[in-house]
């Protein structure tokens, strides 16, 4: 049994972590959901879901990827070989139902790197992005041709999480990420400082985001529980949770570790993230808004529309430093979501090594090859409906899901005191016993409500205006497809004494 790789460093995997947490979602998403939920007010329900879902659920999920040394599929194995195959769920689901597309929006992002040295999205940022650039087409179903800059795009997007992933993690993605958080966190404070400068921007941010309709968030109140499971919904997604990325890296952990002071860190940073962003956000988007003359609720939006729509438009209106401001905006899109796409090459990735002892070099250079392949479709004319309703089902459903399992796996078969004893054994702080209680019950059933609310939305009307046919075809379509790769993987046999537990003694210290 070959020695398991290790982080070189503390330093080296928590930037690691907080890159696979911090991601696009982090700049369009947050914001936008506070400002249709409360505004400031929005806060406490997002807290709340830190702590009883986000942290317990981090923990968890470091806990068992540093005591079972292993990947999804080998861990959950080692508990109990019938839960294998939600091991593999959730790298397959993850790999192939987000970072097929994620991909191909970093693409997005690069492209738009390259217009911003002459703001090539013109006057009408709308139509350029809708008509010009994704040529997009009437159907999901009317693939209509591939958009080739953003094919070419896309590939060096592979290209890239290729490079950092071929080698070791403490030489691949450690080196890697000690270079693009930091740029990361020094390019978004100098975005943030300069949006904040923009005319009309303080008075959008103290209006619109920091301002409090504590109304909202009362869950008796009509559209209050709806609010309070949006803060549940975006705190699991937001922290990479259920995608079998964090149980991965913290395999490559030595014995010796803080695992409730890690969890805790990548947690907490990654929300103030979301939070400092959102200042730019708003701060742009008032700014646009005074300078059109046109109403803030009129001039936000979510989503791509957000960062290849309103901000272009932003831009276009500053009187001047329109391309620094362009560049240094999507080149922290684009860091952003390599972080994020590399952290799921490598789950996968990881997960065939531990299963079938493949060369690592070798994995990294197939499965990127074949997701790149698999990215082709999201380059089409149709790639954006598509995506939109893969994207839909697969964090609705794929990604809550294999959350859920993994609190039903720890909390009930292995048993929540074992972990919890665990997480002591290891050093550092230790959990109290409050813990069990949150993993065996209060965390799946707020994850349980999250997919129940997505479902009833569901029954409410079709998602997007889709038909169910479209919704059938390719949403449901893409979770059983990844349903069936799972049970494929799962069926081949373990290597000779794999499922035996790795120990190493000469581990034992904590990282510094």
């Amino acid at each position: 049994m070959s020695k398991r790789s290790l982080w070189g460093s503390k330093a080296g995997f928590l930037l690691a972590a907080i890159g696979s947490a911090v991601g696009l979602g982090n700049i369009w998403r947050f914001g936008y959901m506070a400002y249709e939920n409360g505004g400031g007010a929005f806060l406490v329900p997002y807290t709340v879901a830190l702590l009883l879902a986000g942290i317990p659920l981090m923990i968890l999920e470091y806990a068992l990827g540093h005591r079972e040394k292993a990947s999804p599929p080998l861990a959950f194995a080692r508990i109990n070989r019938k839960w294998e195959m939600i091991g593999w769920w959730m790298p397959t689901i993850a790999f192939f139902g987000i970072n097929l597309f994620y991909a191909v929006v970093i693409g997005w992002c690069i492209n738009y790197f390259v217009f911003s040295f002459n703001q090539a999205w013109g006057a009408d940022t709308g139509a350029f992005f809708m008509q010009n650039f994704l040529q997009v087409s009437d159907s999901p179903f009317n693939l209509g041709g591939i958009c080739w800059p953003i094919l070419a795009s896309t590939v060096l997007a592979w290209l890239v999480s290729w490079a950092i992933c071929y080698r070791e993690v403490n030489h691949g993605i450690e080196k890697a990420s000690m270079v693009f958080m930091p740029l990361l966190v020094v390019l978004t404070l100098v975005l943030v400082g300069w949006s904040l400068r923009l005319e009309g921007a303080w008075d959008a941010v103290k209006t619109h985001y920091l301002s409090a309709d504590w109304s909202k968030i009362n869950p008796l109140s009509a559209g209050g529980g709806k609010v309070w499971v949006a803060a549940f919904g975006q705190i699991f997604f937001t922290l990479s949770l259920g995608f079998g990325i964090m149980i991965t890296y913290a395999s490559y952990l030595p014995k010796k570790t803080d695992i409730v002071g890690n969890a805790l860190i990548t947690s907490i940073i990654n929300c103030l993230y979301s939070f400092v962003t959102g200042f730019a956000v708003f701060g742009t988007i008032g700014f646009m808004a005074l300078s059109k003359g046109v109403p803030f609720a009129e001039a936000i939006k979510s989503g791509p529309g957000l960062a290849f729509v309103v901000y272009p438009e932003a831009i276009n209106q500053l009187p001047a430093g329109k391309t620094i401001f362009g560049l240094l905006f999507f080149l922290v899109l684009i860091m952003a979501g390599l972080s994020s796409a590399i952290s799921l090459v490598e789950a996968f990735c990881c997960s065939l090594i531990d299963k079938f002892n493949f060369d690592r070099k070798k994995t990294v250079t197939v499965v990127c090859m074949v997701g790149c392949l698999g990215s082709v479709v999201f380059t089409t004319r149709a790639g954006l409906l598509i995506l939109d309703i893969v994207d839909h089902f697969v964090n609705n459903y794929g990604l809550v899901t294999g959350g859920i399992v993994e609190c039903l796996l720890v909390g009930w078969v292995l048993k929540a005191s074992v972990a919890r004893r665990h997480v002591g054994g290891a050093g550092g702080v230790r959990l109290p016993k409050f813990w069990d209680v949150l993993v065996r019950y209060i965390t799946p059933a707020m994850l349980l409500v999250v997919i129940g609310f997505a479902l009833y939305s569901e029954f409410g009307g079709n998602y997007g205006g889709y038909s169910t046919r479209m919704l059938l075809c390719i949403g449901v379509g893409w979770l059983v497809a990844a349903l069936v790769l799972s049970v494929v993987l799962l069926r081949y046999p373990w290597p000779y004494n794999k499922l035996a537990r790795e120990h190493q003694p000469e581990e034992d210290h904590l990282l510094v």
